[in-house]
């Protein structure tokens, strides 16, 4: 099979009109490494992770209807079942936690340069830039991808620089190395490599209907966040 190269297009400043085909994200669209990148055909060439939709055939790559800034999931994501360890040392059972709730979910760790940081930061000031009434609905989750350094006090320390004035605070969750890699393929992502140093830049949005309709990677913009929260909150 000749491997599928995602095609961007815009109609305005930021905004990207595509359907992300659900193959390539299986197969870890947007993994990198931090500091570092790999394209879409990289990404579709590589082999795939365990998600609920591995046996289904990729999909068009741009879809007939464009409704997110992000990517439109050609075929949505279930919310993922699984448990980790929050910073505050207690037992944090995502599906259940989250379930019906607007969710914001995204693996990387503390130490990470660029990727993590940029998409905390952007997703930051997307809750601060949407309605109030929106953003005190949004559950953001940050899975680490390094449980051996991220500790459930080192994700609380790190998390703490970017949720302190929202109305909900971001939840960090960790857990032994097994249990981090039963998350990844519970979401559908690709597993982190390198001693988690390489992880996919996948931002999954989770709906009322407890599936993601849209995810988002490092080139989109708080903007692109922002839009698509107000989309899937309202």
């Amino acid at each position: 099979m000749s491997p599928v190269v995602l095609r961007r297009t815009r109609t305005g400043a930021s905004r990207r009109h595509r359907a992300l085909p659900v193959l390539l994200l299986a197969a870890g669209l947007a993994a990198s490494g931090c500091g570092g990148s790999s394209s879409a055909q990289e990404a579709a060439s590589s082999s795939g992770s365990g998600h609920d939709h591995s046996d289904t055939p990729p999909a068009t790559v741009e879809g007939p209807e464009d409704v997110y800034a992000g990517f439109d999931l050609a075929e949505p994501y279930r919310r993922p079942s699984f448990t980790l360890t929050d910073s505050s040392g207690a037992p944090f059972d995502f599906k259940a936690e989250t379930a019906g709730r607007p969710t914001l979910l995204f693996f990387g760790y503390t130490d990470c340069p660029d990727i993590c940081p940029t998409t905390m930061a952007d997703v930051a000031v997307a809750l601060r830039t949407v309605d109030p009434t929106i953003a005190e609905q949004v559950q953001v989750v940050f899975v680490t991808t390094d449980p051996a350094t991220d500790t459930p006090e080192v994700l609380g320390e790190y998390l703490g620089r970017f949720d302190a004035d929202l109305p909900v605070g971001f939840v960090g969750l960790t857990g032994d190395q097994e249990a981090i890699e039963q998350a990844q393929l519970s979401a559908g992502v690709p597993l982190a490599e390198d001693d988690g140093r390489a992880h996919s830049a996948l931002l999954l949005l989770y709906g009322a209907d407890d599936a993601a309709h849209v995810a988002f990677d490092a080139e989109n913009t708080f903007g692109d966040i922002a839009a698509d929260l107000a989309v899937v909150v309202d």
